[in-house]
């Protein structure tokens, strides 16, 4: 992957995880939660969302290996106690990240899609080496990423927001268990990414069927 490319990728990335986060906050403070706004986390200032390993070192790691690039933030701060409805309003805050990523992507797609066929730019490789046309790479990569944080941030591992719903879909008795499992989930994580395969077997298909639907 060329240096252009890669810094266009965690341009992306940066942006889609930002706005992740702030969905995040947004949506628990609909229900009632301030405690993300009191945190001064309903910014797009990067330096407040940015976690060391899943926003650099991870994104990195997964681009040396090859692999669909893909990350996350510093998760923002959620009082459960302060939402009038906590059981139903935490699995909406949950699914706010994922939902805001695929509607990025979908805008980012039918934007490239519509470059793509007045411009007939062309893409190679595993990731794709664009040529010809700076924004249709932007708008692709742009989608790309989201494409891949909303899919992976589903996945019922913790940090990630799939975790969350699990949480409270688990029946009560199995809490205890599951809060016990919970610190280990980065171990996990690194674990299917690094060592399975298995992520990127899950992510390869969402990977196809944007180049397919973008025409490339």
């Amino acid at each position: 992957m060329e240096l252009a490319d890669g810094v266009i990728l965690f341009g992306g990335l940066l942006v889609a995880v930002i706005f992740h986060e702030v969905s995040h906050g947004v949506v628990a403070l609909w229900f009632g939660d301030d405690t993300a706004q009191r945190a001064r986390r309903l910014t797009l200032n990067p330096i407040r969302h940015i976690d060391p390993f899943g926003s650099i070192i991870l994104p990195a790691m997964a681009v040396l290996a090859a692999l669909p690039v893909f990350g996350y933030a510093k998760p923002v701060p959620v009082n459960a106690s302060r939402l009038r409805n906590p059981r139903r309003d935490l699995v909406l805050v949950s699914i706010a990240g994922p939902t805001t990523n695929f509607l990025l992507t979908a805008i980012a797609a039918i934007g490239a899609r519509w470059r793509h066929a007045a411009d007939g730019a062309d893409i190679s490789g595993s990731l794709g080496s664009l040529q010809g046309d700076l924004l249709l790479k932007i708008l692709f990569y742009f989608a790309f990423v989201n494409l891949m944080l909303g899919v992976f941030n589903l996945l019922p591992i913790p940090p990630l927001d799939g975790s969350a719903l699990l949480e409270r879909l688990l029946p009560e008795e199995w809490l205890p268990t599951w809060y016990r499992f919970r610190p280990y989930g980065v171990l996990v994580l690194i674990g299917l990414l690094f060592w399975t395969g298995v992520v990127s077997t899950i992510l390869t298909p969402f990977f196809n069927g944007l180049v397919d639907f973008i025409g490339l």
